[in-house]
């Protein structure tokens, strides 16, 4: 399970559209399978007889309007960039999650990430986690309390991220980053040149303890320190990190890939067919 902390954005619209795969729609309604989980004080702000199958336009509205209720609430950074976005992945070889393990996780990793305060139910920030593609979950929040203050997440928000991870990895038995699939683990034992140089590879795409997650983690935290920055040369600098970052992962990807091609068992050779000998007549 790999947790990603996106640079903050104004709107909730883009990070919506990414969570669904698709453009957001005034007309399609988005049912409790793909909004698996919400802060607790919706049920406060919502009539009982209001319907609660929103699109996934009004999904969004409902994430701007802290905008709207406290237009002069500004970052430490006096930016308005007030939309949080997390996006957690499965590992591929793991098994497809039930609608409430989805809200579990998703309410885990709001607390993690400060969003979420137990026993505050009507009081907090506005956040949905939605379901909208396999083995993702994505949680958008707006980080704008309701009391009109602005509330930053705490500083170790990674490292909180990444332990929870863990934890929940443990608790729904999924698959840990750092081991792999069986394949891989299988190879290990056999003390062949492939498997070696599978490990290798394993250990450099490894996203617990390997040096490319260490350097990623690096580039993200440091493009969320500069989209806080005020002035658009912030803002392109921060999209230019996430970019880097989004290629460092497709490169552990592909290692991963390589690994596992590595580490697959490789057929034995048939045994060469006996030469025949053909016999001249003098």
């Amino acid at each position: 399970m790999i947790p990603r902390l996106h640079a903050r954005a104004h709107s909730p619209r883009e990070p919506l559209a990414k969570a669904l795969g698709r453009p957001l729609s005034p007309n399609e309604g988005l049912t409790e399978y793909t909004v698996v989980a919400h802060w607790p004080g919706l049920d406060y702000y919502t009539p009982d007889d209001e319907q609660r199958t929103w699109t996934s336009v009004e999904w969004a509205e409902h994430l701007e309007d802290p905008y709207l209720e406290h237009p002069f609430a500004a970052s430490p950074d006096d930016d308005r960039h007030a939309i949080l976005h997390l996006d957690v992945r499965l590992h591929p070889d793991d098994r497809e999650l039930t609608g409430p393990e989805w809200s579990e996780t998703a309410h885990r990793f709001a607390r993690a990430a400060g969003i979420e305060v137990p026993g505050a139910a009507e009081h907090g920030w506005r956040w949905i986690a939605v379901q909208g593609q396999p083995g993702r979950l994505d949680l958008i929040a707006n980080l704008i309390h309701l009391d009109g203050t602005w509330r930053t997440p705490p500083a170790d928000i990674l490292r909180r991220l990444a332990d929870e991870a863990r934890r929940i990895e443990q608790d729904l038995h999924l698959i840990p980053v750092r081991t792999g699939t069986t394949q891989w683990s299988a190879a290990r034992t056999v003390p062949t040149a492939s498997a070696q140089l599978a490990g290798v590879l394993t250990q450099l795409a490894d996203e617990q303890a390997g040096p490319l997650a260490t350097v990623r983690g690096l580039v993200e935290h440091t493009a969320y320190r500069i989209a806080r920055q005020p002035g658009a040369a912030g803002t392109d600098t921060a999209h230019r990190l996430e970019l880097i970052a989004r290629r460092l992962h497709a490169i552990q990807q592909d290692l991963d890939a390589t690994a596992a091609h590595l580490a697959q068992p490789r057929a034995a050779a048939a045994p060469a067919a006996a030469r025949r000998t053909t016999h001249r007549s003098p």
